[in-house]
């Protein structure tokens, strides 16, 4: 996870709030900010899109290594494992 400096932290984390205040949840609507921000944030180059692609990329293998492994781990002891 790219970890950005404390004092970079704030803003992005009030847009954040914003966000789940508005409910960009994973159902559409998340996929709508986030094309909305490539769309109208990104200078057009392929460079620009391939990096804005590989930040989504790596987002999910943090959000696969820091929730959904502790999530199955858990289910596993709470419901026997399958193997």
């Amino acid at each position: 996870m790219p970890y950005i400096k404390q004092e970079d932290r704030a803003q992005m984390d009030d847009v954040v709030s914003k966000m789940i205040r508005c409910k960009a949840e994973p159902d559409g609507r998340l996929n709508y900010v986030l094309f909305k921000l490539c769309y109208h944030g990104v200078v057009p180059s392929y460079r620009n899109y391939k990096n804005f692609i590989g930040e989504l990329n790596e987002c999910v293998a943090e959000i696969r290594r820091r929730l959904l492994a502790p999530y199955e781990d858990k289910k596993i002891i709470d419901n026997g494992d399958v193997l």
